[in-house]
């Protein structure tokens, strides 16, 4: 077996037989009770589980110990980051690729899928519109195609958006997802000011990774698996991984994930910044049905549940592709960000809802509620939606942003930087209803804050912020 987490190649870090061999030691153990409540237990002191303990814990069949997994994931959550609930909106570019990816409606293949790329210009506009929405973090996506998605368009674009500064609004951070690319290109990211580099494994099953993508640069396995490696090689300390849950068995995928933060905590010392939890789902030329491995909300739920419990440390995103219903359960057990009010099509932002837009979609969008709206369900579940951005400008990333979330004396940034990003919100976009949730929630959550001095500047500022005042951070 040549498994190695500090291997800097994919099939050593990410070993087949590895994963083989996890399954069927969680599936043996899957009612040994004594195992469970001893990995429970350990768990507890939130240093984390290696991915064949954790894949025990998501094979477990006794309900009272599943229960005590959710108790425990809901106070780990609580611990590391509280109610806070960062929020952010994915910005699409363009729908050209060259790729093939049988999941994607953007694969090359796609004839009826109206192809665009937004300009500058149009970009701007776009920004604007979220900007009034209250947005200050992105998420930037593109196809990948080397003709209409050239790495100089990206990086001409992040420009664009740092740029465009309207009424109060301002984007404050953005985060990249594009293709895996070379190290010389991830250094013209990190130069460029970009938060996280966001990169979905798709699956981490080398022969149904092949399958899935049968032509284009993205069909190269190895090459897609260390992108991370490059892209941390490049300067980029913060990143973030995730698989599409459905397109391979869930225990597979499931204990890849796991593997891939351990390999980066190995390898560099710093484990993902965040992990998205992603699931199939319908669009223009996919059927959902096309892929048996569809994973059900039960076990979907479970999984986040052990993520979190697994990587106590890590951001976990869930994206509009899930329900209301189903966002409101895993917020409890793990999520620390969300998408609200999104579009996933190309010029999403300026059209709305018009059948072009919906036709450029990567996915359906399945929580279509605008942010005010999101806003508001947050603060009536007793969550704080956060817009702060301060550890990316404040250098807090990497091993610093690390080694804060992993002793929990990150609170004594984020909490009042949640709040008070808040309040921003508050008194710029929110209604009139939304206004007074969030006052009442400021005021109750300002009693956390762990530092006196801090709390005591907080309080400072947030009557500065009421007054016309933007932009304080700790």
């Amino acid at each position: 077996m040549n498994y190695n987490p500090q291997s800097k190649v994919a099939e050593e870090f990410i070993s087949h037989e590895e994963i083989l061999a996890t399954m069927e030691y969680a599936a043996a153990n899957r009612d040994n009770r004594e195992l469970i409540e001893s990995l429970i237990e350990r768990a507890s002191d939130c240093k984390g589980l290696t991915h064949r303990e954790a894949s025990v814990l998501l094979e477990c069949t006794l309900p009272d110990l599943n229960e005590r997994m959710f108790r425990l994931a809901r106070e780990i959550k609580q611990k590391v980051y509280g109610n806070r609930i960062v929020m952010f909106a994915p910005l699409y570019l363009s729908n050209y690729c060259v790729n093939s990816c049988t999941y994607c409606p953007y694969h090359i293949a796609n004839k009826t899928i109206p192809r665009k790329k937004l300009t500058q210009e149009e970009i701007v506009r776009e920004v604007i519109a979220l900007q009034d929405m209250g947005h200050k973090r992105l998420a930037l996506e593109a196809g990948e195609d080397p003709l209409h998605n050239p790495i100089e368009y990206i990086l001409e674009s992040i420009k664009t958006i740092y740029s465009v500064k309207h009424r109060n609004g301002a984007i404050r951070r953005v985060n990249v997802n594009i293709a895996a690319t070379t190290v010389e290109n991830y250094r013209k990211l990190k130069d460029a000011g970009i938060g996280t580099y966001i990169l979905f494994q798709e699956t981490y099953n080398r022969e149904r990774y092949e399958r899935l993508h049968p032509r284009g640069p993205k069909s190269n396995y190895a090459w897609h698996t260390e992108a991370m490696d490059r892209a941390m090689e490049g300067g980029i300390d913060d990143v973030g991984i995730g698989v599409l849950f459905g397109l391979e068995g869930y225990r597979y995928d499931f204990a890849g994930l796991l593997m891939h933060a351990e390999h980066l905590e190995a390898a560099f010392g710093v484990g993902p910044h965040t992990i998205s939890v992603p699931r199939i789902c319908p669009a223009d030329d996919i059927d959902v049905a096309d892929f048996k491995d569809a994973v059900p909300d039960e076990i979907f739920h479970k999984m986040v549940a052990i993520i979190r419990i697994a990587v106590p440390y890590t951001g976990m995103i869930i994206s509009t592709r899930e329900s209301k219903s189903s966002r409101e359960k895993v917020l409890r057990l793990g999520v620390s960000q969300i998408s609200g009010g999104s579009h996933t099509g190309v010029g999403g932002y300026v059209d709305g809802e018009e059948e072009q837009n919906e036709r450029t979609a990567q996915f359906d969008v399945s929580d279509r509620r605008t942010l005010d709206e999101i806003v508001a369900w947050l603060l009536q579940l007793g969550y704080v939606p956060s817009f702060c951005t301060a550890c990316y400008r404040e250098g807090r990333t990497g091993d610093r942003f690390m080694s804060l979330a992993k002793t929990g004396q990150i609170a004594n940034c984020c909490q009042p930087n949640a709040l008070m990003t808040l309040k921003e919100y508050l008194m710029d976009y929110a209604s009139p209803e939304t206004l007074r949730l969030g006052l009442k929630v400021i005021a109750r959550e300002m009693e956390s804050i762990p530092h006196p001095k801090v709390r005591r500047i907080a309080e400072e500022n947030l009557v500065r912020i009421e007054n016309g005042g933007r932009d304080f951070r700790f």
